[in-house]
Parts: C-alpha cells; structure tokens; sequence
C-alpha cells in the first residue's frame, strides 16, 4: 500500500489527475449546461487523505454541493436533503453502483448487495428484507448479542481490577465479529478471547482485505498491478483467498448438515446462512457473497458506532451519568453483583424504555457516521433537485460526516454533542428525515439492518454502562479517525474503566 506514496510515482500519478482534470474543466465548458462549483481535484483528496472527511466538511461549508474533478469524469459531493432524496428515492433508478463501484469491490465482496445493480440487487433485496423481519432472527440475534456482550463485560471486569488501560476499539470489533459470525453462519468464532486460530486468521485477512479494497479508490494503477499481480494487490489476492477458504469451508460444513438434518423439521434453522440455503439454492460462490456482505456491514459499522459512543461519553461525563442512570432505572437493578446476573436483566421490554440511551447513540451517529461517505455512479445525464447539472458516469455522492455538521441543517450548535435534539417534550425519541440524517442511507437502498444494529448497540451499552464508567486512557492524546471505508479510530481507542457501583 505505500506504492502509491513513493515520490516519483505520486509526483507522476498527480501530474496525471491534475492535467486529466483540466482536461476535464475544458469539455464541461463546451457543454451549454450549468454544473456545480468546482472546489478542486482529485488530486486535493490525494494531499488530504489522511484528513479527507475534514477537508470535505471545509468544502461543505462552502458549498453545499461541489465538483471534485477527476480523470474522465466530476465527483460530485452533495449535504443538500433534497439532492439526497432525489438521488435515494425519486430517481432511484438512475443512480447506482454502476461498474466503476463494482470493478473495485468485487474482489472481496462479489456479487453481493452491496456491490450490484439491477435484478441481482432486487433479488438479494427481497430475501434479506424477509429474513431481517422475522421474529425468530431477531431473538436469536438478542440471544447472540448479549451472550457476547456478557463476555466482553468480563474481560473489561479483569481490566477494571487491575486499572488497566484497554483498546475497547479492538475490544468490540473482535465482539461484533464474534457476534455477526454467529448470526451469519451459526459458528463460534471466539476472536474475544482467540480460541479459534482458523477464525483469527480469517479476521485478520479479512480486515487487511477490506483496508486494500479502500485503496482501489485512489491508487490509479491498481489494474496494471493486478494484473502483474504486485505489491498491494498481491497482498489483497492473498488475502481474501484466506477468507474464501475459511467461508467455503464452513458453507460446505453448513450444506451437508443442513443435508443430514432436513427430515427433522423440529430443528430451527435460526441462523442465515441456513435461511438462505432453504430458499436460494446451495450455490457456494453466491452463498460466500451474500455472507460476506452481511458480515462487512454488521461487523465494523456496530464495533466502530460503539467506539464513537464510548469516545463521546468519556467526554461528556455528565451524559455518561445519565445514560448509566436510564440504563439502571429501566432494568430494575439497584446494585451490579456478577455480570451475568445483570445481563439477564437486559430484555426487550426494558431495551424500549431506553429512549435517552438511543437519543445518545443517534447522536454520536449524526457526528461520527459509521460509513462517512457514500457513492453513486449517474447512469444517464440529469439535472439534480438545485438546477445543477450530472453527466452520465459522474459519481455523486453524499456525505453523512459534513452533514452531521452542517449548521443549516442542524443549526449553530451543530457540531455540539446534544442527545437532547433528539428528544420530544415527552422524552420520547423522534425520528428525523433519512434525506437529513443519512447514517442509514434512505429510499430502496435504506439499511436493512438498522433495528438489527441499534439493539445490537443498546444491548451492549446497557450491558457496559450499567456495570462500568469509562474515561479516556489519555485525555490530552488527540482522538481521530483512519480513513477507511468505515469511520474507525486511528490507533483504536484506549480507555479504562471503573466499577459504577463502587466509586
């Protein structure tokens, strides 16, 4: 992956975007059409990589809707509802992952929800939609989620008592891991405590495949060097063949005792790899894509979410304390005396009355989205909601981190952390527009697994919050984000944490 910061080949390669782009900057002014404020190149995100989410919230504040301009093409970057809702819903159709998207992604993720357009997207769609609604999916997945939280309570017990500092970054990406490989597959993967060697060396390359992937999106020569099989992309080849072996391997395992087992109807066939054998076929190569999907966006969209949450009640104690007070008042627990005691207490009715605890986690999604950025590819020419023109094979995407903080959608306490905004005169949580708040995206497109993800969430929270109070390891250590995919923290984040009930 340094390939692409080696000084000849990133002078030669910016160099190259820059006079693409100005290439670029002359067809669009042959056009007697009216295109969105140019704000810069792609050359501009290059030189900021490392704070790209910050300098596109700069450029947001500017513009609502800006050109980045880029070889053959403009990246449009939009915090406009209405140009979301357009995008999202109205015109649906017409913006998609086109073939730019899916080149880059299919290496990890193949055909899968995420990566495809068209009757395959519809047909994914369908089936998940069904199984993500039934009764039986969510309580095994409540079961899941709480037996791991118990576990990672555990371990930051074992910490508590020695006052050590921990990465519970780290902490809930190996739990959620844990917990949506149990749900996707119905296989203990245990990467908490790292029983499993297999399953550690698949997390692994599983991480270093999706972190390669990201790096399609802005190394220029990522083609040649697949095709001569080179730096960043042998590594990314390598790795994801240990994630096809560790995949098909537990798909066939699955298949044969789904074999055994199919004249005992009275066995529940609870997780979804199992579902979808039942009604998609027993084709591994499109069983392995479905998964992986599923685990991509259980996993470090959850376990990054959580991060942010706990970052942000270390900073505001005040908070903390009363998320921790709704928590106890809601499961009916004066006193914590053995975790796994308090963690019976965690059910569905106590998890409803937790509106201040799901106003606090909206929150921390509204500034730290868990995917900051999302694209499109425009499928034929149009002209957006604002007068602004989209030529066919402009990306266009919108920005769920620079519209967290956009002061006209959220007015001047915008980048203030306020669980209350969130909260009507009863207390009671309310919903705001999906065009406004894009954590979820919107439209067809919406994230199926958004109750799955926030009762994954309170779930966990409740579990820790109730048990510990957290401060931050080093309060003076500046805390960011890497830029990834996803909105992860750079370096993870170390906290220690305390017993409630005894400070």
């Amino acid at each position: 992956m340094d390939f692409l910061w080696k000084p000849i080949v990133f002078t030669a390669a910016a160099l190259g975007v820059l006079l693409l782009s100005l290439f670029t900057i002359r067809s669009h002014k042959k056009k007697d059409r009216k295109y969105h404020p140019v704000a810069g190149t792609k050359l501009n995100q290059i030189l900021n990589f490392n704070r790209l989410h910050h300098f596109m919230t700069e450029l947001t504040a500017k513009h609502k809707t800006y050109r980045l301009l880029a070889p053959f093409r403009s990246e449009i970057y939009t915090a406009e509802p209405a140009n979301v809702e357009y995008i999202l819903k109205t015109n649906f159709e017409n913006y998609g992952k086109g073939w730019y998207n899916y080149n880059i992604l299919r290496g990890l993720l193949g055909d899968g929800i995420f990566t495809v357009d068209g009757d395959k997207w519809r047909q994914q769609r369908k089936i998940s939609s069904y199984e993500f609604s039934t009764r039986m999916l969510r309580d095994f997945s409540s079961m899941v989620f709480l037996k791991n939280a118990t576990k990672l309570a555990n371990i930051v017990s074992e910490a508590a008592k020695s006052n050590q500092i921990m990465d519970i970054q780290d902490l809930f990406m190996k739990s959620t891991l844990d917990s949506i490989f149990k749900v996707a597959f119905g296989v203990e993967l245990d990467s908490m405590l790292g029983s499993n060697e297999e399953g550690t060396s698949f997390s692994n390359a599983f991480d270093n495949a999706s972190a390669m992937t990201l790096w399609r999106y802005v190394d220029i020569f990522w083609q040649i060097k697949k095709f001569l099989n080179i730096g960043s992309e042998a590594a990314l080849k390598k790795n994801v063949k240990v994630v096809n072996d560790f995949v098909y391997k537990l798909i066939h395992s699955k298949i044969e005792q789904m074999d055994r087992l199919q004249d005992n109807s009275s066995v529940k066939k609870e997780d979804i790899l199992s579902r979808f054998l039942e009604v998609g076929g027993t084709d591994p190569t499109y069983l392995r894509d479905i998964i992986l999907n599923f685990i991509i966006a259980g996993k470090d969209t959850t376990a990054a979410a959580l991060s942010w949450f706990i970052y942000m009640l270390c900073k505001n104690p005040g908070i903390q304390d009363k998320v921790a007070q709704e928590i106890k008042e809601a499961l009916k627990v004066k006193e914590v005396k053995r975790i796994e005691e308090y963690s019976a207490h965690v059910n569905e009715e106590a998890l409803e009355k937790l509106q201040y605890l799901h106003a606090a986690i909206t929150e921390t999604l509204r500034l730290y989205p868990s995917v900051p950025v999302d694209a499109k590819i425009c499928l034929s020419d149009d002209t957006l909601p604002d007068g602004f023109s989209v030529r066919k094979g402009d990306m266009v995407a919108y920005q769920p981190y620079a519209m967290g903080r956009m002061k006209f959608l959220w007015g001047d306490d915008a980048e203030e952390f306020k669980p209350e905004r969130w909260l009507n005169e009863d207390g009671m949580f309310q919903q705001e527009s999906p065009f406004k708040f894009t954590a979820f995206q919107a439209g067809p497109r919406i994230c199926l697994g958004k109750e799955f993800a926030y009762r994954q969430m309170k779930i966990f929270s409740a579990v820790l919050l109730g048990c510990f109070v957290f401060e931050l390891g080093d309060s003076n250590k500046t805390v960011n984000y890497r830029t990834m995919i996803n909105l992860h923290i750079d370096g993870g984040l170390h906290v220690r944490a305390s017993y409630r009930d005894q400070r």
